[in-house]
């Protein structure tokens, strides 16, 4: 069951958003444990200027960000807003 909006939605979904273009960076998000978890970090990451693409990995937790002119801080803050933890530096 997601735990951030208790759909029960199964685990296991991967989502990207838009065509990926620019540099890539790797971020891992804590508490992502379901299909609307990885929608609800996809969109908002896809608010922030510059980013062009965001593939989301759920089984591993991880989110790719394709794009440039955004800031680590950007993508924390979206991942937050959405509700959930980013941890560690991007990859």
């Amino acid at each position: 069951m997601c735990t951030a909006c208790s759909c029960g939605s199964a685990e296991g979904a991967t989502t990207s958003v838009a065509i990926a273009e620019g540099d890539a960076r790797t971020y891992s998000v804590s508490g992502m444990t379901c299909g609307h978890c990885v929608s609800s970090v996809s969109g908002e990451i896809g608010k922030v200027a510059g980013v062009t693409g965001v593939s989301v990995d759920l089984a591993a937790g991880a989110v790719t960000v394709n794009g440039a002119g955004y800031s680590d801080e950007e993508i924390r803050a979206a991942v937050e807003e959405a509700g959930y933890e980013l941890v560690g530096s991007p990859a």
